[in-house]
């Protein structure tokens, strides 16, 4: 009679490492995307400060600062090239 229960507490703790386990992964991407988009929201304020004199200019918006923030500092290259090429 007390393994049953000794069996069941254990059944019961695997179920909530699974659960805790499902639900923190993509709490846990959802807190690297944030930094990952405020690190690309500093890169793109960076790039508009310091060329912002010459008259460069690259629009901040949703799909920018995911560029820029996910792939990072290779991100703001490719939108100062495309930027280049496109506006002139």
């Amino acid at each position: 009679m007390e393994w049953k229960y000794v069996i069941i507490g254990l059944a019961g703790l695997f179920g909530l490492y699974l659960v805790g386990t499902a639900l923190f992964r993509p709490l846990k991407f959802l807190i690297r995307l944030t930094a990952w988009t405020v690190l690309g929201v500093a890169l793109l304020l960076a790039i508009n400060a310091v060329f912002g004199y010459l008259g460069f200019h690259i629009a901040i918006n949703p799909l920018t600062i995911l560029t820029a923030g996910i792939l990072q500092l290779p991100g703001v290259v490719l939108l100062v090239l495309l930027n280049v090429l496109f506006i002139g």
